[in-house]
């Protein structure tokens, strides 16, 4: 059984989904391009230096600009307008109970991903939160995220990650861990399985069951 559960934030314990869709939507419009929110969930998870040029084609420049304008809504507001996943804290809860050692590994910069879990009263259930560095904080690989979050397991070989983007499945992958995937996030099912995840979890009833 798992002794140490790395969980991914946006997507997984937390829906971001208002917060990043206006903010990306703000830095679209800067560039003449409009789109609604709603069309704009699939910059939920990856860095936004391969979300940019992925979907829109940006050079390095246009990424930086647009990724300036995005922080700036999401520090401003956008980190306010997330919101936990019903049974999210129940669970973190139950895990802590159990002896479960539970570890936050993040793309979101690791200044905010404290911020937001903080002011939702779940920072209190985590050993350690890992995010991107203040140095690269739009750029960081989830597999280096992953492994600095593994370096505080007593023992990384009964460590699984939780996620719901084949980044997370990447990023726990590339660091020999298996991976829950969760359907209640913003990958699919298809995304998760064609990255490899070893279990997939429909709600968070399914995961929690999954876990203990």
């Amino acid at each position: 059984m798992w002794n140490t559960i790395l969980f991914d934030l946006d997507g997984t314990l937390t829906d971001p989904k208002v917060g990043i869709t206006k903010a990306v939507a703000v830095a679209l419009d800067h560039f003449g391009i409009r789109e609604e929110p709603d069309h704009l969930t699939h910059f939920i998870g990856p860095p936004l230096d391969e979300s940019f040029p992925e979907f829109y084609g940006f050079s390095q420049e246009q990424v930086d600009t647009a990724t300036e304008l995005f922080r700036d809504y999401y520090t401003r507001q956008g980190w306010r307008e997330n919101i936990p996943y019903p049974g999210a804290a129940d669970l973190l809860r139950d895990l802590k109970a159990a002896g479960r050692t539970t570890m936050i590994a993040t793309s979101k910069p690791e200044a905010m991903a404290v911020q937001v879990l903080e002011h939702f009263g779940l920072a209190q259930y985590f050993e350690q939160i890992c995010g991107a560095p203040s140095s690269a904080p739009d750029s960081a690989r989830k597999a280096d995220v992953v492994r600095r979050a593994l370096g505080g397991a007593a023992d990384p070989s009964r460590a699984v990650m939780v996620g719901d983007r084949r980044h997370d499945v990447e990023g726990a992958r590339e660091n020999g861990l298996p991976c829950i995937g969760v359907l209640y996030g913003y990958g699919g099912r298809e995304e998760l399985e064609a990255a490899g995840a070893e279990f997939i979890a429909e709600d968070m009833g399914a995961l929690k069951e999954c876990l203990l």
